[in-house]
């Protein structure tokens, strides 16, 4: 059995303070896109993983979704299974990648085991390997807060635009990115501020990441910029970087983006 676990970006980030517990309370806004990683299960004689395609950084015996599969083999005595993840969602992007492999690895062990898990259920087992991973269980439009791992539906709907994602060649660590950054409590909440007209998003909606990521990698800052000069109506930089994503209200073609970048079109 397999499944597509896709991506999402963040619709702006504030990084409002941070907790005792090392973490930061922050408000995004999560919305899933099209770019997928495709997570297979295969009956096996023991339990193992394959990654294809993007390579991932460490060993594949500690990969998240190798940890998801272990808790639930634990709880349920689930049989052995091989694990093949083809890896298309770059990694280091700002994108979630590693946290929807896990759980829709969670969804689809749910799945061919008929084990009976309800939402709230499989967001819990997710929960702890990533703030973001719960969000995937029902991988709709979502106001997160506190650590990020508070969660309410909002609705917001961006299919009548045209989405492109750029990911420029540098990795931005997303430890490095929390050890620079300011925080802030915002004048109005984002669950208020993304409601607001599309066009208005760029003067009221932000990534509080931006200035310190951009200062360490201007390049960044000059696929931002190359966007808007484009023609796009908002365009931010996802999570802790290092992919800018822009929305159109036309189809466009960014020849000059290609040259350097990997640029994902109608995502």
């Amino acid at each position: 059995m397999l499944t597509f676990a896709n991506a999402k970006i963040n619709l702006g980030l504030f990084l409002t303070d941070k907790r005792t517990d090392g973490y930061h309370n922050l408000q995004t806004v999560f919305y899933p896109i099209k770019i997928n990683d495709v997570v297979e299960l295969v009956d096996a004689e023991e339990t193992s993983m394959l990654i294809k395609g993007i390579d991932i950084p460490g060993d594949a015996t500690d990969n998240i979704c190798m940890k998801a599969f272990k808790t639930l083999q634990k709880d349920f005595n689930l049989s052995h299974q091989k694990i093949v993840l083809l890896k298309n969602i770059p990694v280091g992007a700002g994108l979630g990648g590693g946290s929807s492999d896990a759980a829709f690895l969670v969804k689809l062990v749910n799945q061919k085991f008929n084990l009976g898990l309800a939402d709230g259920q499989m967001e819990d087992y997710v929960r702890p390997l990533g703030a973001d991973c719960a969000f995937f269980i029902k991988n709709k439009p979502t106001y997160a807060f506190a650590k990020g791992d508070e969660f309410e539906e909002v609705e917001i709907d961006l299919s009548a635009y045209y989405l492109v994602l750029v990911k420029p060649s540098v990795h931005v660590s997303t430890a490095q990115a929390y050890s620079n950054v300011k925080v802030k409590q915002p004048s109005s909440s984002l669950k208020d501020l993304i409601h607001l007209p599309l066009q208005d998003w760029q003067a009221h909606v932000f990534n509080d990441f931006e200035p310190s990521v951009f200062a360490k990698y201007p390049q960044i800052d000059e696929i931002k910029t190359a966007l808007y000069q484009a023609g796009a109506t908002f365009a931010l930089m996802s999570g802790s970087g290092s992919s800018v994503f822009a929305v159109f209200e036309k189809e466009v073609q960014l020849p000059g983006l290609e040259k350097d970048n990997l640029v994902f079109y109608d995502i």
